[in-house]
């Protein structure tokens, strides 16, 4: 079958070319969170049937997490390999086998390792679609970015709403699970329709290794993990909470897809608002002040105002995820050095990340509720409050093609 995307790539106009490629990512995005938040709402089913305590189901979601952190920080090496091509191709591949795998196995270490699968997938691509937005939409990259990370929302809310009445019609959680191989097996014919770039060798001034010395780069490393660290907590012990003050499944389920649309709507709006200028600070602040009273929400008054909570924190957390890596391109004009600084940013980042699920089990267990992991999301969403005035754009040039000269052509947002 000829390519048709090599076809709109080679005759078709630079409009139809942009929407033939803002497909392909969409396609591609919706796959990197169903295979996390498919778990949260049939968690307790899952603990029953495979036999998991609440330390060893937050594993569920820390072990994915852990893995998009690792394989960020050897992004050099993977693009160096892989290529965008082969490396995203590889990551649905993984997916896909990791949902399918859940359809028929009843034990708790391979369930363990359909995490790990899952979360090498969707590391891979996490690592090389930055670079990808950043070369295929130049002028563009802000609404790219919102886009990209509003169907990777979109597709998480999905998961959370739809396995748990899936799991419910068939009478068993596996096909709740299960029915994430179908979008992954879409995505993956897609892109080997896809014309790809080869694999490239990176100069060693273009490799991750350049930011480890570089404050700036370590300082953008721990503000996306703190401020995005609450999404995993939330798809982690959401639904769990709820579970524990009474709801179902499905309406615990319910509220992550009810906190997606706050995230689409964020995600989307919030970029678009940051395309027309280069502070980021404001739009930042207001992202976290949503999160903060969010989890204070759900803290002092859960039940009272649950979807008022879930919105705020949903809304926060749509921005800060878009806005956070936006800052991070802020800093690198060069496509193929901003992908590495995106890589280092949330290698680091997401290993943050993983601290939330597996610290809120551990809480669960000693305490007996997840009161005290709302606590500790307000504790880290203030700080990361106050490290936001840190960012002005004129700080943007600290990480530069040449770090030890700076020019204006780096300090563009």
């Amino acid at each position: 079958m000829p390519c048709m995307l090599s076809r709109l790539s080679c005759h078709a106009g630079p409009g139809l070319r942009t929407c033939a490629w803002l497909s392909v990512l969409i396609i591609v995005a919706l796959n990197l969170r169903p295979s996390l938040t498919s778990l949260s709402p049939l968690l307790n089913d899952i603990r029953s049937s495979v036999g998991l305590g609440f330390q060893m189901a937050g594993l569920l979601t820390t072990l994915p997490v852990v893995c998009m952190g690792l394989v960020a920080l050897l992004s050099a090496q993977v693009e160096s390999l892989l290529g965008e091509g082969r490396g995203i191709g590889l990551g649905l591949l993984c997916i896909l086998l990791a949902c399918a795998a859940r359809g028929v196995i009843n034990n708790s270490t391979l369930l363990l390792l359909t995490a790990l699968l899952s979360g090498l997938g969707i590391a891979l691509i996490q690592v090389l679609l930055p670079g990808l937005i950043k070369r295929r939409f130049v002028g563009r990259v802000a609404l790219a970015m919102g886009i990209y990370s509003a169907a990777l929302m979109c597709g998480g809310g999905l998961a959370a709403w739809f396995s748990p009445r899936l799991a419910s019609y068939f009478g068993h959680w596996h096909m709740g699970l299960a029915i994430w191989t179908l979008p992954a097996v879409l995505a993956l014919l897609l892109w080997l329709q896809t014309p790809w770039r080869a694999a490239q060798v990176l100069a060693a001034d273009q490799r991750l290794s350049r930011f480890i010395r570089n404050k700036r780069a370590w300082m953008l490393a721990v503000y996306f993990g703190f401020s995005n660290c609450g999404y995993m907590a939330v798809v982690a012990w959401l639904p769990a909470y709820y579970q524990h003050l009474g709801w179902s499944s499905e309406n615990s389920g319910a509220l992550l897809a009810w906190m997606t649309l706050f995230q689409v709507s964020a995600a989307l709006g919030m970029p678009a608002l940051a395309q027309r200028m280069r502070e980021r600070r404001g739009l930042l602040s207001v992202s976290l002040v949503a999160q903060l009273l969010g989890f204070a929400g759900l803290l002092l008054a859960p039940q009272q105002g649950a979807l008022v909570w879930v919105a705020l924190i949903g809304f926060g957390l749509g921005a800060c995820f878009a806005l956070s890596l936006l800052l991070t391109l802020d800093h690198v004009q060069e496509p193929r050095a901003a992908g590495q600084l995106a890589a280092f940013v949330q290698g680091f980042g997401f290993l943050i990340n993983a601290l939330a699920p597996a610290v809120g089990g551990v809480l669960r267990e000693l305490t007996g509720s997840f009161a005290t992991t709302w606590l500790l999301m307000v504790v880290c969403i203030a700080l990361m409050l106050a490290l936001t005035q840190r960012f002005g754009p004129a700080s943007y040039w600290r990480i530069s093609t040449n770090a030890q000269q700076p020019h204006a052509s780096t300090a563009c947002g």
